[in-house]
């Protein structure tokens, strides 16, 4: 079945209550004037209440009304946060680096605003010692709890003990956040473009005179004349 509203020739009852382009009440009106007024308007007669007695229509831009509602659902859509779980496993030996590595994973998921289930990994005689696992996540609590909190304490399943960890902030704050950094960063990205270019363009250009001299070949001296010897010239 078609969700959407009636419009038009497709409306088939005697009557309507008819609201205006502007939210005006115009009262009950047969449908035949109703439609007459949206062909005057250039409008489109849209059902917005059919289960009322008689049923209501507006007169509008039946095209424009839902694209613009498209519109807000996609923005609504793009605001909505949806909770996710993210999963981390250790070893209750788990070397001090590979440790270093995996709260740097949990530290990113709390602060994208998701919750962590800590999955501690018991295997062979390491069941014998449930310590070691517990403070190891007692430990892994008390380094990130600046962004999140226990929201489930640490319980044995099976082979496994399990924590969860919530964030402090709501998906939507960190959501809000990273998108403001991003955006930080691309007005910082082209500012520095912004500057390089008028840095290049504010370079004082080489006087014409000093371009002159450059170009400038300096002419060789001419040849100073030769004086013939006294004796010479006498005997000739």
């Amino acid at each position: 079945m078609s969700t959407e509203p009636r419009i038009n020739d497709r409306i088939r009852v005697p009557e309507v209550r008819l609201v205006g382009p502007s939210g005006e009440q115009v009262g009950i009106v047969p449908l035949a004037k109703a439609l007459e007024l949206a062909q005057e308007y250039d409008l489109d007669l849209v059902e917005v209440a059919a289960t009322a007695r008689p049923p209501v229509c507006k007169l509008m831009d039946y095209g424009k009304f839902k694209y613009e509602s498209a519109m807000k659902a996609r923005e609504a859509r793009k605001n909505q946060a949806h909770t996710v779980i993210k999963e981390m496993k250790l070893r209750p030996k788990i070397d001090p680096h590979d440790y270093d590595t995996k709260k740097g994973h949990v530290v990113r998921f709390l602060k994208q605003g998701d919750k962590v289930k800590i999955t501690i990994m018991f295997r062979g005689r390491e069941q014998s010692r449930p310590e070691l696992g517990f403070r190891l996540l007692q430990r892994l609590a008390d380094d990130v709890q600046d962004l999140g909190f226990v929201e489930s304490s640490p319980k044995q399943d099976g082979r496994n003990m399990i924590m969860v960890l919530g964030p402090h902030k709501k998906k939507t704050e960190a959501m809000a956040e990273a998108r403001a950094a991003a955006d930080a960063r691309k007005a910082e990205r082209q500012g520095r473009t912004a500057d390089a270019a008028g840095a290049e363009s504010d370079e004082p250009a080489e006087p014409a005179e000093a371009q002159d001299a450059a170009t400038e070949v300096e002419a060789p001296e001419a040849a100073a004349p030769v004086e013939q010897p006294a004796e010479a010239s006498q005997g000739a």
